[in-house]
């Protein structure tokens, strides 16, 4: 690097980088299939939401570009990593099955038991399945489980998703473009007939470049939570991405912490001072609720005071609300609701907006809006939250 790195990096230097790195420090013209190279995989297990992550990154874009580009092959969904679907590049779903769902896999046996079924069940169910999708076939969901039980696997009836589920995570078939709100399945083989091929040293290494360069500055137990590998795994990958990795010293709640960002994204954000520059745009973003940018870090204070995790996600139930996002600090969540020409959208603010934020709400809700081709309208919840307000000394960006 052509400058020295900080020795420590304070949580709003860790704020905005992690903005740089999420592509939510400004929004650009791009593609979902450029969107989904940078990151490596995005959740998606809820479509909504997964499509409105690529919305939020990518000026101009609308949800039936995101349609276009899973028709196309642009982009992927499928269970690569920790049993959960995600959109993936189509070229490295194959790799990338091979190395993270090894253990996916391994749990799967033990599911298997409480359900009843055999290991032979479910290969023989895949390879009905494979047989009915040959040549280019696509079948919904239900056309799946019909196939499966016409081919002689009966318990699909009653445990379709397992068996689905299953016959992707082993590579056999992957999630098909939408036929209208019906969910379709294809070969994976068929769908991408020329897959990127990595060993598993190259692997680990591609998956901790992605991860650091699309969330960084991370830490190693991140990367592991991540991608569901071994801390050994994780660690074995940020070893063999050091060229294009630094790691550094990042302030935390629990004093200083190793995380990794990569040499680029640090040197890019550098001043003449040697230090992550502060002076840009604050931009406020509405989020999905299953966005990375919450997902994709084990230790969210960065971004969100711990005081209102429970009204990100009530009850630690998976169930993550979409949030409103200004400087990098989660500052409340929202709601939408699609009418036939348009959309409304329901803020529900930890506290008062700063007035630099409510200037930002109405271009994020208007950039919603024109995703869904309707005007959007913005309200907010009734009174204000009885809760405690950001603290300015914890979040000094915002300017409460």
């Amino acid at each position: 690097m052509s400058q020295r790195a900080p020795s420590q990096l304070s949580p709003t230097e860790v704020l905005r980088l992690r903005l740089a790195a999420q592509l939510l420090d400004a929004i650009r013209p791009r593609s979902p299939g450029e969107v989904v190279t940078w990151f490596g995989a995005m959740q998606a297990q809820d479509l909504n939401s997964g499509h409105w992550s690529f919305g939020a990154r990518c000026d101009g874009l609308t949800d039936a570009d995101v349609h276009a580009a899973t028709e196309n092959r642009e982009i992927l969904r499928t269970w690569p990593m920790r049993g959960t679907v995600h959109f993936v590049p189509p070229a490295d779903a194959r790799w990338m099955l091979e190395v993270t769902g090894a253990r996916a896999l391994r749990g799967a046996a033990r599911r298997r038991e409480f359900l009843g079924l055999s290991e032979t069940t479910v290969d023989r169910a895949a390879d009905v399945l494979g047989s009915a999708l040959a040549g280019g076939r696509r079948l919904t969901r239900a056309e799946c489980i019909a196939a499966l039980v016409d081919g002689g696997v009966p318990e699909a009836a009653d445990h379709g998703y397992h068996f689905l589920w299953y016959i992707s995570q082993i590579g056999v078939t992957c999630i098909g473009p939408q036929v209208g709100k019906e969910q379709t399945f294809v070969l994976l083989d068929e769908w991408v007939p020329k897959p990127r091929q990595l060993d598993r040293d190259e692997a680990l290494a591609e998956l901790a470049v992605r991860f650091v360069r699309s969330h960084g500055p991370v830490t190693r137990h991140d990367l592991a939570r991540w991608t569901g590998l071994t801390m050994t795994d994780a660690k074995a990958g940020l070893a063999a991405a050091s060229d294009v990795l630094t790691e550094v010293d990042c302030a935390t709640s629990d004093g200083p912490t190793a995380m990794w960002v990569t040499d680029d994204a640090l040197e890019a954000a550098l001043d003449v001072d040697g230090r992550p520059g502060l002076d840009d745009p604050e931009p406020v973003v509405l989020l999905p609720g299953f966005d990375e940018y919450m997902l994709g870090y084990g230790d969210r204070s960065a971004m969100l005071d711990p005081a209102f995790n429970q009204r990100i996600c009530p009850g630690n139930n998976g169930m993550f609300k979409p949030t409103i996002v200004g400087g990098g600090t989660v500052l409340g969540t929202w709601k939408r609701t699609v009418k036939t020409s348009t959309v409304d959208i329901d803020l529900d603010p930890f506290a008062p907006l700063p007035s630099a934020v409510r200037g930002g709400i109405d271009a994020a809700a208007e950039r919603y809006g024109q995703f869904h081709g309707r005007d959007a309208r913005v309200s907010l919840s009734t009174g204000w939250p009885l809760r405690p307000h950001l603290h300015p000394a914890k979040f000094p960006q915002l300017g409460c």
